[in-house]
């Protein structure tokens, strides 16, 4: 029996995760072409569902095509990190302080999981931390009840991945975010909005502030 249209948008959806993931870790590079054909025989798929997850990906900007040359990663750049944190610090601290005072009690075990979580893969030096620092931090967005915020803050974080592991590259800077997370998450689960719009958006400028000396470090040696 062919397969009906939800077990191929479920495939698209696995998909766009896994090559998500592959682009986030590095194993596919930036600025050369993604081999569609050997992307999809190491993966075991056809072209179509594929195609179907870097249109996605394209949309989420992760990659960009080009008539007649195909699809590639999105090089990383000062100007892009950014644009993602200052339009993150415009929306994500006012969202996590709205959303705290709406937290029930399984909103607030979610967002302490996704801590617990996350700092097991930070410490581990995991590939899975910049979807796991997404997760903790959307679990602090989303009980807001703020539909638009939440899709374009994910969207933001979605983008903002890579920065986020070329930011805990250097040794000892996941114990600086652990700390500004865990400070975050106490004041969120005690409802004080005014903490957490506060601390979120420090911890969001500290993450820029660092990723500016990357860079700029980065083009020093150019």
């Amino acid at each position: 029996m062919a397969a009906s249209p939800l077990e191929v948008r479920t495939l698209s959806d696995r998909l766009m995760e896994v090559v998500r993931d592959m682009i986030v870790s590095g194993a596919i590079a930036p600025d050369v072409p993604i081999r569609q054909d050997g992307l999809a025989a190491d993966l075991n798929v056809s072209k179509i569902p594929l195609r179907e997850a870097l249109v996605r990906l394209e949309q989420d900007g992760l990659v960009v095509s080009h008539p007649n040359r195909g699809f590639f990663v999105r090089g990383m750049s000062a100007a892009e990190a950014e644009e993602i944190y200052e339009l993150r610090l415009k929306l994500e601290p006012e969202a996590a302080a709205e959303a705290c005072l709406s937290a029930d009690e399984t909103r607030q075990a979610t967002a302490r999981r996704g801590l617990a979580e996350l700092n097991a893969a930070a410490a581990a030096g995991l590939p899975t931390v910049g979807a796991l620092n997404r997760a903790f931090h959307m679990a602090l967005v989303q009980p807001g009840r703020r539909a638009l915020t939440t899709e374009i803050t994910a969207r933001l974080h979605v983008m903002a991945d890579r920065y986020v592991r070329k930011h805990l590259e250097h040794k000892g800077r996941h114990l600086t975010a652990e700390a500004e997370h865990h400070e975050i998450l106490q004041a969120w689960l005690n409802r004080d909005a005014a903490a957490v719009r506060r601390l979120v958006a420090e911890h969001l400028q500290h993450t820029l502030s660092d990723l500016r000396q990357e860079f700029g470090q980065e083009d020093r040696q150019d």
